[in-house]
Formats: structure tokens, sequence, C-alpha cells
């Protein structure tokens, strides 16, 4: 049986994965309208990939006999200044979202859940690769700030992200 707290915890980190996919998503509606279909496919991965990470947190709480319960998703911001300032923001995105599964899982570690901590540790990694996938884009457009011909080159990059 699911501790309670922990519970709590995992339904919270639920809805904290799904605003993830609706800020990547709100970011791929900039990048379409910005005619850079690389970037806006790379997000669009992105964000089927933080909607995977809230269902697998949902399907386990089910699954250790707990009750998944739906929280309020706020609205995303929607205006952006272009391709880095977006990737800056993905990238503090992704630190922000590391503090908050390792959070989670120190809430399973006061709470004796070694199960949980066990299913968290595939987050802990898999938040090592997400920041390092943006902080990468990041790096690769601050190169190309001032000529356009790179951040095209970085947008055919970004569209090659398999997903």
């Amino acid at each position: 049986m699911l501790n309670k707290n922990v519970e709590t915890a995992l339904n919270e980190q639920v809805k904290n994965e799904l605003y993830s996919a609706y800020l990547y998503l709100s970011m791929v509606a900039y990048l379409e309208s910005a005619n850079l279909p690389g970037f806006a496919k790379w997000m669009r991965v992105q964000a089927k990939e933080e909607v995977s990470h809230g269902m697998k947190m949902f399907d386990y709480v089910c699954e250790r006999g707990g009750r998944a319960v739906l929280q309020g998703i706020v609205q995303p911001p929607v205006d952006f200044k272009g391709p880095l300032d977006i990737m800056e923001k993905a990238y503090a995105h992704e630190r922000t979202v590391t503090g908050m599964i390792n959070k989670l899982y120190e809430t399973a570690a006061k709470e004796g859940d070694y199960a949980t901590q066990t299913f968290l540790q595939w987050f802990l990694n898999e938040q090592v690769e997400e920041e390092k996938n943006a902080s990468d884009l990041v790096a690769m457009l601050k190169m190309t700030e001032s000529k356009e011909g790179g951040i095209l080159y970085i947008d055919q990059h970004a569209g090659k992200r398999e997903g």
C-alpha cells in the first residue's frame, strides 16, 4: 500500500509533469508561428515525453493501491523572445523539475518507501538527460546569437530529434 504522504507528493508531480507538457506545447505554438519547424518538433517530442512521465507516475500510484487525483494546471506563458529565450526557459524548467524529483525522492526516503525510491531512480536518471539536451541547445544558440544562418542550421539539427 502506498504511503499517504508519498501518494500526495506523486499526485502533485503528475500535475507538474503535465504542466511541463503544456509549457512545451506553448513553446511549440510560438515556434510554429515563427516558422521554426525544427525547434517546434524538438519541443513536441519534449511535450510528449512529459505526458508519458506524468502517466508513468499516475499508473504507479494506481498500481500501488493509491488514488490518482488530478489537479488543475495553470496556463503557461505564451510570449517568448525567440529560440534562445525558449531554450533558456526550457533548461531552467528542467532544473526546476530535477529539484521536484529530488524532493519527491526525499519524501519517499523519509517515509521508508523503498519501492517508490526505486521507481524514482529512473526519473532521476532521466533528468540528467533532460538537462543536458536543453543545455546543449542553449550553448549552440549562444554561439550563433547574431547569425541567422546559424539559427536555421540549429533549427534543422533540432528537427532531427526522434520521438
